[in-house]
């Protein structure tokens, strides 16, 4: 069972979130909270798997929840689900730690994959603010092999330790290929990473190691 909050100032949304949520038998809606102060004191006492977090909000914004959250429950992953989708807030966003991006718009169906994903370890984004964090192809520079089979791996999901074992190097060497492929990409995160992996290597998660 996937234990989840909600967060948002409206209570409305919040209602409507919680039962959208609690329609799928994998999830169970442990909390909910109206502003980011509210939220990193449930987080404390519930320890969600995941915390579906808006951005505007009053007395703490989604932002800096999401910082402080990341910070002192690293088990407890959160996925934005917001209106906007211009490039300052998502960036800020995952530069905060947020897992996922999801636009309030989106279908039901499609939340609840999202939760399930950031549960899961991986980093769902709304196609439609994807666009903004993914550096262009021809600003690429030319990754080596290993590079792209570190890449891939990231965007699986996999933390570094994962990726050393399944390639037979060390973390070390994982982190020195991370800094090497965040320079030629152009990015800063393992988010953006992953997503410019998922654009640009689909099936390579699954190359050999040598």
């Amino acid at each position: 069972m996937i234990r989840v909050i909600v967060v948002d100032d409206h209570a409305m949304v919040r209602e409507g979130l919680v039962s959208v949520l609690g329609a799928d038998g994998d999830v169970e809606v442990v909390g909910s909270a109206s502003n980011g102060a509210d939220a990193l004191e449930l987080v404390h006492e519930t320890r969600p798997a995941v915390v579906v977090m808006d951005l505007s909000m009053p007395v703490m914004d989604g932002v800096e929840a999401t910082r402080l959250i990341c910070a002192q429950h690293p088990d407890s992953r959160v996925l934005v689900l917001t209106s906007f989708s211009d490039r300052d807030r998502v960036s800020r966003a995952v530069a905060a730690g947020a897992a996922g991006y999801q636009l309030k718009d989106a279908e039901p169906a499609d939340l609840r994959a999202a939760v399930r994903a950031v549960a899961a370890g991986h980093a769902p984004l709304d196609p439609r603010v994807a666009g903004v964090l993914l550096p262009t192809r021809a600003a690429a520079g030319p990754l080596s092999t290993r590079e792209r089979e570190v890449v891939a791996l990231v965007a699986t999901g996999l933390a570094n330790k994962q990726i050393a074992t399944a390639l037979g190097i060390t973390e070390r060497t994982v982190k020195a290929h991370l800094g090497s492929i965040f320079r030629q990409l152009g990015v800063a995160d393992r988010t953006s990473a992953a997503l410019w992996a998922r654009d640009n290597l689909r099936g390579e998660e699954h190359t050999d190691a040598g």
